[in-house]
């Protein structure tokens, strides 16, 4: 599923139009996007939270020329699944 998809989905199970559907999944996105910039944890009940993990700055080699390099510290989002979410992914159906 893509951003489009989401869009149409919305619009399809509210009745929106399809600018005001595009405008709240516009704004939900951008609002964890501003959360996550603050340094804010996302947690959406049942599905998973997303958070920023800091990485400390490393000597690393360039796979190229094998020169050492000096990388620099960052900030990445890490996504934590929920427990729910993982249960509906991994479900197996039973034969009877």
């Amino acid at each position: 599923m893509n951003r489009t998809d989401l869009i149409d989905t919305l619009r399809k199970e509210t009745g929106l139009s399809k600018s005001k559907s595009e405008q709240v999944v516009e704004l939900f996105f951008d609002e964890m996007s501003k959360a996550l910039a603050a340094g804010d944890r996302v947690e959406i009940r049942y599905f998973c939270s997303i958070y920023v993990k800091s990485y400390k700055g490393y000597a690393g080699r360039n796979p190229k020329t094998g020169e050492p390099v000096q990388i620099k510290p960052k900030k990445l989002p890490f996504f934590k699944c929920g427990k729910e979410l993982k249960e509906r992914v991994d479900y197996k159906e039973t034969k009877i």
